[in-house]
């Protein structure tokens, strides 16, 4: 008897494992001569980012470059003026991951723990950082199972569905935020560009059929320095991103996570109608990263056999990689920073600036525990003319608990942390900070599964019916499939001889009527 089989491949992803490194960078600069000599530091904004990735044996090299942006304070003509001096640096580890192997996927990423800065003498400056880096290692493998026999009405199949984990792919976009940002007429006219963040937020994805798409918001934040007055100034616009991605295959059911990454930026400044420097036109390049998963219902062979012919069944066991849920909570951070007694007592808050970074993660009953830390920089103003300006950071820690009902402390978990918003505000003279930030878990678990992956036909006679009926008693452990496979026969033809109304559930001692019964 020939046996047609129909095969179906699963392709199965399994995060590998995660690890972090820390990379101390030490460096000195000098100040630009087209710069006045440093007086006093009072900020120094770095943006780390990988640019490039490999996956060697146990490891995940990464090379990455760090941007300073160094805001200072310089006498000029008796009184203190605001500069600021921009320096890249290069850094390069390796992240330990065991089992990881060349050509594995691989998500990483980095943020600054730690960073100090000093003046070395008024023309040099130092700074000393401290960057995490963070891999995720992701293993993928094929394996072809069968899904099906056509024609198969001698083969009798013992089908019970399952749920496999499917990746569809990730579908990449370039979004571009604009903003014609105009500066009132109450403030001073730009004279220098200090700093400019864009903080992305406000994320909404939707998978539609055969499409995705991706609304978002960039918060624009920018400081300057006042034209011929030194005053420093800091302007914000919200400006809406959206992107409709051709994705065939994707259907409103799948679920998505999204990343998103500034690019690159530019800045323009433009005189108005009254020939004053009071408009900047900002283009940001938005790169999105759109990941679709599935659960694909299957009905996997778990037996089969032929009342008319012996067949031989091969089965392997694989690891499936299950998506047990993903889920976002949101939480609000709260701090309070108390200003040092011997600085000038601060006037106004100018701007407040923020990140965020996971720390910990675990899994408990039906949660998972995120915990992190907000890094803030907050500058504000002072009636002190000589120190006008002034700036302080502070890391206020987070938790924040995510419900996802039904997972266990023994899954794996990955979690992500954003930004949504951030303000500081005077409060009994020290500074209040207020921040909204939101988490993303996803948690996955193991799961050891036993496939069918050939069927074959074996030489040899089934044996003859010897008498009309025999009585079989049920026993422990039996089930209607075991037994029809047992004596050569169907279910179908044991459910209409025993009248059987529920195939699943027949009892310990139960008599069944075998019609037919074959040597053993």
């Amino acid at each position: 008897m020939a046996i047609e089989l129909v095969r179906e491949n699963i392709e199965c992803e399994q995060l590998l494992g995660e690890n972090t490194c820390d990379t101390a960078i030490r460096a000195e600069y000098l100040v630009p001569d087209t710069h006045p000599d440093v007086v006093r530091i009072l900020t120094v904004d770095s943006k780390p980012y990988i640019v490039n990735k490999e996956v060697m044996k146990d490891k995940v090299y990464l090379e990455g470059q760090i941007e300073y942006n160094v805001i200072y304070l310089a006498k000029e003509e008796d009184k203190m003026e605001v500069y600021n001096v921009t320096y890249m640096g290069k850094f390069s580890n390796s992240v330990e991951v065991i089992g990881a192997e060349h050509k594995m996927d691989c998500e990483c990423d980095c943020y600054v723990e730690l960073m100090k800065y000093n003046i070395v003498n008024e023309r040099k400056v130092a700074v000393e950082a401290v960057i995490k880096l963070k891999a995720e290692v992701y293993r993928n493998y094929t394996f072809e199972i069968i899904k099906d026999i056509k024609d198969s009405d001698d083969i009798q199949m013992l089908k019970n569905p399952m749920e496999v984990d499917k990746i569809v792919g990730t579908a990449n976009s370039d979004m571009v935020a604009k903003c014609n940002m105009k500066i009132p007429s109450d403030e001073p006219e730009i004279g220098n560009i200090l700093k400019c963040d864009i903080n992305i937020h406000k994320k909404d994805i939707r998978v539609m059929e055969n499409k995705i798409l991706i609304e978002a918001a960039a918060l624009i934040s920018l400081l300057y320095k006042g034209k011929d007055t030194g005053d420093i100034v800091a302007v914000q616009e919200d400006v809406g991103i959206s992107k409709e991605v051709d994705y065939e295959g994707v259907t409103s059911a799948m679920e998505t996570y999204t990343d998103f990454k500034i690019d690159a930026m530019e800045l323009n400044v433009k005189e108005d109608e009254q020939g004053e420097n009071r408009v900047v036109d900002i283009e940001a390049l938005v790169k999105a990263a759109t990941r679709v998963m599935f659960k694909e219902e299957m009905d996997i062979i778990q037996d089969a056999y032929s009342p008319a012919v012996f067949m031989e069944m091969k089965k392997e066991n694989y690891k499936l990689n299950v998506t047990h849920g993903q889920s976002k909570g949101e939480v609000v951070v709260k701090g309070d920073i108390e200003t040092d007694k011997n600085i000038p007592k601060i006037s106004e808050i100018v701007m407040c600036s923020g990140k965020v970074c996971i720390t910990e993660k675990r899994i408990v009953e039906d949660k998972v525990i995120v915990e992190g830390v907000l890094n803030v920089d907050v500058m504000y103003k002072t009636r002190d003319e000589n120190n006008y300006i002034g700036s302080v950071s502070e890391e206020i820690p987070f938790s924040c608990p995510v419900d996802l009902p039904g997972c266990k402390i023994q899954m794996q978990s990955i979690g992500k942390a954003f930004l949504e918003s951030v303000e500081a505000s005077i409060e009994a003279g020290n500074i209040a900070v207020k921040a909204v930030v939101q988490v993303y878990v996803r948690v996955n678990y193991i799961m050891p599964k036993e496939f069918l992956v050939d069927i074959s036909p074996v030489e040899g006679e089934i044996p003859k019916k010897k008498s009309s009926l025999t009585i079989y008693i049920v026993q422990n452990g039996d089930t209607l499939w075991k037994i029809a496979k047992k004596y050569f026969t169907t279910m179908d033809t044991l459910i209409k001889v025993n009248n059987i109304e529920n195939p699943d559930a027949i009892k310990l001692g139960e008599k069944l009527i075998i019609p037919g019964r074959a040597y053993m």
